[in-house]
């Protein structure tokens, strides 16, 4: 499900994820280690950037709890949000984009089994992630 209300502010691609998730955390680096251009931006849903991205896609925004990606005055999230992310990265990942093909319902099914688990199988942190010197311009 998508929520097709305009974007304001920042035209990049933000994806918002959950800054105390250790898997989340791990998510966000590898996308960073993913994409040399910079295409992505970043922000902790526990932080005062993500409540003013997320505002004008309430109150669709506060069901999901984990990674969503706002492109293009969209808002993503679950599978649909993964698979955006995995099309943009560089070589192989965006093969991975194909999965778009397989039901909607299966696909999220299995990214709400995995985040139902993610703080047993990979922990939590005591607060959100804070964004080294030269990785500072990618996180709001």
């Amino acid at each position: 499900m998508n929520d097709h209300r305009p974007l304001q502010g920042d035209s990049n691609t933000v994806i918002l994820f959950d800054g105390v998730c250790n898997l989340c955390n791990g998510w966000v680096d590898f996308v960073i280690d993913r994409d040399p251009a910079a295409r992505f931006k970043f922000a902790a849903l526990q932080s005062e950037s993500a409540v003013e991205l997320l505002r004008p896609f309430q109150p669709v925004a506060v069901t999901v709890g984990s990674i969503m990606v706002i492109e293009g005055g969209s808002l993503h999230f679950k599978s649909d949000a993964i698979l955006l992310i995995m099309k943009h990265l560089r070589s192989p990942w965006p093969l991975v984009a194909a999965f778009v093909w397989l039901p909607h319902s299966i696909r999220d099914r299995i990214y709400d089994f995995v985040a139902k688990h993610r703080y047993s199988w990979f922990g939590r942190t005591d607060s959100c992630r804070v964004a080294t010197p030269e990785l500072a311009d990618r996180f709001l």
